[in-house]
């Protein structure tokens, strides 16, 4: 795959329309090492699947992706995430906060506000957790159905350095297949700490 260029993004796109954030996402993505591969899609609503999710860097790594492509989009997190200081910025950079204790209605909620924008990008890790072994779940597949949105499948590839996007997928009717579908293309990419 070429790199990305990312300024070459379609119209339909949601973005931030911010240089500074833009070139920030860059050098921080160039310091670390990082490079971008892949297509967003000229979609103006869609989900993102991010995976593997194995360590704190990956939330690094993934904003830095969003600030280089200028994208606007949100994003489930862990509530406690969302504590003291950190609050107004992770609201701010488009974060949403999800007690993993305590999870029914986020499917719900995720559909409704897709039904409700006019242009919306929602990122999350399958995995939800970065526990060892954690199997993907299918809320994400729930939310891109329910909304009647595509998934783009996001890899953090450490061993290459490279956030990898594409392909795109439609979910099928079988939840579990395309589940299955879906873990087995992220199966032979290398996490930060592989399992």
């Amino acid at each position: 795959m070429a790199r990305t260029n990312c300024g070459s993004l379609g119209a339909a796109i949601p973005r931030r329309g911010s240089r500074l954030l833009q070139l920030l996402g860059r050098a921080v993505l160039r310091l670390l090492g990082w490079r971008i591969e892949g297509e967003v899609p000229d979609l103006p609503k869609f989900v993102i699947a991010v995976a593997p999710h194995t360590s704190n860097w990956d939330f690094v790594v993934g904003i830095a992706a969003m600030f280089a492509l200028d994208l606007r989009l949100a994003f489930l997190g862990k509530h406690t995430l969302f504590r003291g200081p950190l609050a107004a910025l992770m609201r701010g950079i488009g974060g949403i906060p999800v007690d993993r204790s305590n999870p029914h209605g986020v499917v719900a909620e995720a559909v409704l506000a897709f039904g409700k924008a006019d242009r919306r990008i929602l990122a999350l890790a399958p995995q939800g957790t970065r526990s060892r072994g954690a199997a993907f779940k299918s809320g994400f597949l729930h939310i891109a159905r329910g909304a009647r949105v595509p998934v783009l499948l996001a890899a953090l590839d450490y061993e290459a350095r490279c956030v990898r996007l594409g392909p795109t997928v439609s979910p099928g009717d079988d939840v579990e297949v395309e589940l299955k579908r879906i873990a087995a293309h992220f199966a032979g990419v290398r996490g930060n700490h592989p399992r």
